[in-house]
């Protein structure tokens, strides 16, 4: 199982990113997917949830009305739609798999800062 995570950078608050994981190793459209993300010094959270085959989906409080998961199962990809972003978003951003057995992408980094 691989997943990669991509489009993470650096961007001012009010501002948009777009996070793209690309997933392999397993039958992806079999299987929902997620978004966590890590700040510094605190516990990885789930940000988001997309079910197989994208009909239900999830959203932490925090993130809710700005952030759009969505993923595509022909391309083996998962996004992550993020408006709106705020200073308190700034965090390492993972997709993880939800197998038998959890596994994570290397992550990306989302810094909100003006």
């Amino acid at each position: 199982v691989q997943l990669v995570e991509s489009g993470g950078g650096l961007v001012q608050p009010g501002g948009s990113l777009r996070l793209s994981c690309a997933a392999s190793g397993f039958t992806f459209s079999s299987y929902a997917m997620g978004w966590y993300r890590q700040a510094p010094g605190k516990e990885r959270e789930l940000v988001a949830r997309i079910n197989n085959i994208g009909g239900t989906t999830l959203y932490a409080d925090s993130v809710k009305g700005r952030f759009t998961i969505s993923r595509d199962n022909a391309a083996n990809t998962v996004y992550l739609q993020m408006n709106s972003l705020k200073p308190e978003d700034t965090a390492v951003y993972f997709c993880r798999a939800f197998l038998s057995r959890v596994y994570w992408g290397q992550g990306t980094q989302v810094t909100v800062s003006s």
